[in-house]
């Protein structure tokens, strides 16, 4: 059986994906959010200013900016 893969791709500031920091990748997207939701704050002031969660690959949801202000 192969299960379901969920990964944030974190970009930069010109759209870019970011090699650190990573996302784990998730079982479902539930965890995938809630660990997005914990850890925004974090991957901000690492660098990262927006977010895309791709499911299997491919696009889930809209890119979702990770502001502090």
């Amino acid at each position: 059986m192969i299960r379901p893969q969920w990964e944030w791709v974190l970009l930069d500031t010109e759209g870019a994906a970011l090699a650190a920091p990573t996302s784990p990748v998730f079982t479902t997207q539930f965890d995938a959010e809630q660990w997005l939701g914990e850890s925004w704050r974090g991957l901000s002031a690492q660098g990262a200013v927006a977010a895309r969660l791709l499911h299997d690959g491919s696009q889930a949801t809209a890119l979702i900016e990770l502001r502090t202000g």
